[in-house]
């Protein structure tokens, strides 16, 4: 089918995979309007038209046979694996087998220096490595006792061994099948049957035929498309001219610091732009199939928010780097928190230092052999100057919240769960302005290794900027641990003392909470917190 695609890539300027890769989650937009046509009573129907679309996706389309077969042949190992092995060492056995698989290829990938203009195998076997993974885990879950189990894992437990046809439809899921999300498959197997609408407590049907969908999804739908094609549209028409290489390009640096800088955040938006541009289409898609599906609102509006995989808002306006990373690629974290962080955890005790380890361990390794379809990341060295980088930001977002943040609160409000906002005060609004400031500034100075790739690209990058993310990263901590923490407690302890309350300094919700994607340098920096010389320091 190259006879149709070479034409367009040329006409538009870009790769032909690149293409080939937008033209199928197109299509998949008329092909979901298919799917969810065929009658829950058919089940075989829905699998075999999963299966089916996939099979042209990956063969007819992207001309990946032996890329195919390496998929059918992790799944069918992984259904083998959990229908044989009965002991809690099963789902680490489908673990070990999928990310083992996944990064042969990845070095392979690596050893034949693929750009990432180029479409292969292993971007849909990362969709699937998280597919198979959960799986196991879900029906190791369905052998144990529920009252072991929390909310998520009875949610999603795995009862009945699914027959194979079923087994294959949910692994080849065509909408998410190249550049995801995954699925559970607890919720594929609801929107096979249709009770994911859960229609019923409404007592009403939404169409002619009696289907219990419930209105609003093509709407919702082609919204994610048009939204999606202006992401798109974005990175292709601007994309070219800011982008972080040029940091390191001659003309750059003959511009004044402050240029640097502010082209230097523009680029930070429009390389996002291609990320946004799939993952938007990918679940515009996934919503016309029925995914997605989270209820109904106060007026009875539909809401669709189950197939998402990033929030664009809570990024480049996050008012820290803990809720961007939590609004950043969010099927990833979720698999992070479900089948790393908590199953490496012994049963009755709280995740601590070696959850995180293991957690940042797992993380590092699937994006490090990685990353997102469209940018590879392979062995570069400037992934682990961002990476570790990240974590001292996260250490100081998590000071100014547990120190600074109280200042600018009433004496009297006390944070806790549950709690109501605190009031949006002058002095409020202005931190959380410069908050949110910081916090985007910082994310761009993160994410430029992972575009940069090698650490003298990286570096040379960050010194085209003035460094201005280490000066702040570096000052901060000086500040915090050189007397500020104490200044600040004293403050805050005098205010509250004036306003008669009796509850010492505030502590804010989340303060301490470690993102699960980040090295555990946060559990290291409350380490430090409790040396002698840094107590000494703020008393």
């Amino acid at each position: 089918m190259d006879f149709v695609f070479v034409p367009l890539a040329g006409a538009v300027g870009a790769s032909v995979d690149q293409v080939k890769l937008i033209s199928c989650l197109l299509i998949s937009y008329p092909l979901g309007s298919v799917f969810i046509r065929i009658p829950s009573s058919r089940p075989d129907l829905k699998h075999i038209f999963n299966i089916s679309v996939t099979l042209t996706y990956l063969v007819a389309i992207l001309n990946l046979w032996s890329g195919f077969l390496q998929l059918l042949a992790g799944v069918l190992a992984t259904y083998y694996v959990a229908a044989n092995v009965k002991g809690p060492n099963m789902p680490w056995i489908v673990f070990a087998i999928t990310m083992g698989h996944l990064t042969a290829n990845h070095v392979i990938r690596a050893l034949y220096s693929l750009s990432y203009e180029t479409v292969e195998i292993t971007g849909p076997q990362m969709v699937l490595t998280m597919k198979l993974t959960t799986f196991a885990w879900n029906v190791w879950d369905g052998r144990r006792r529920a009252e072991e189990l929390d909310k998520w894992q009875l949610e999603k437990r795995v009862v009945q061994y699914p027959s194979l046809l079923e087994f294959l439809g949910y692994a080849f899921y065509f909408p998410g099948v190249l550049v995801g999300p995954y699925v559970e498959y607890a919720n594929y197997m609801a929107l096979i049957n249709e009770t994911i609408f859960k229609v019923a407590e409404k007592g009403q049907a939404n169409d002619k035929t009696g289907r219990r969908v419930p209105k609003g999804r093509k709407r919702v739908a082609y919204r994610k498309m048009v939204t999606g094609l202006a992401y798109l549209g974005l990175f292709v028409t601007l994309g070219g001219s800011y982008n972080f290489a040029e940091l390191i390009q001659d003309w750059f640096a003959q511009k004044s610091l402050l240029y640097r800088i502010a082209f230097f955040q523009f680029a930070g938006i429009f390389e996002r732009c291609k990320y946004y541009a799939i993952w938007t289409l990918t679940e515009g898609a996934s919503i016309l199939t029925g995914l997605g599906f989270t209820g109904y609102g106060p007026s009875g509006e539909t809401h669709w928010e189950g197939a998402a995989n990033v929030d664009v808002v809570n990024i480049e306006l996050c008012p820290n780097i803990k809720v961007m990373l939590d609004s950043w690629n969010m099927k990833t974290n979720v698999w992070l928190r479900e089948c790393v962080y908590k199953r490496v955890t012994p049963q009755g005790k709280k995740p601590g230092f070696r959850s995180s380890m293991t957690t940042f361990a797992t993380s590092a390794f699937w994006k490090l052999t990685g990353g997102v379809l469209l940018a590879q990341h392979g062995i570069s060295g400037g992934y682990y100057l961002a990476f570790f980088l990240a974590g001292f930001v996260q250490t100081v977002g998590r000071l100014c919240r547990a120190h600074l943040r109280p200042l600018v609160l009433p004496a009297t409000y006390v944070a806790a769960r549950g709690a109501p906002p605190p009031p949006q005060t002058s002095i409020k609004i202005a931190y959380d302005v410069v908050g949110t400031i910081c916090a985007v500034m910082m994310m761009n100075y993160v994410a430029a290794p992972f575009m940069l790739l090698s650490v003298k690209d990286s570096l040379h990058g960050w010194a085209s900027v003035g460094w201005h993310g280490h000066w702040m990263i570096g000052g901060a901590l000086v500040f915090f641990y050189a007397g500020g923490t104490g200044f600040l407690r004293k403050t805050q302890a005098k205010r509250v003392k004036k306003a008669g309350v009796q509850s010492t300094q505030p502590t804010t919700p989340g303060a301490t909470d470690a993102s699960l994607v980040l090295p555990p340098v946060d559990s290291a920096a409350k380490e430090v917190e409790k040396a002698a010389f840094v107590r000494s320091a703020n008393e």
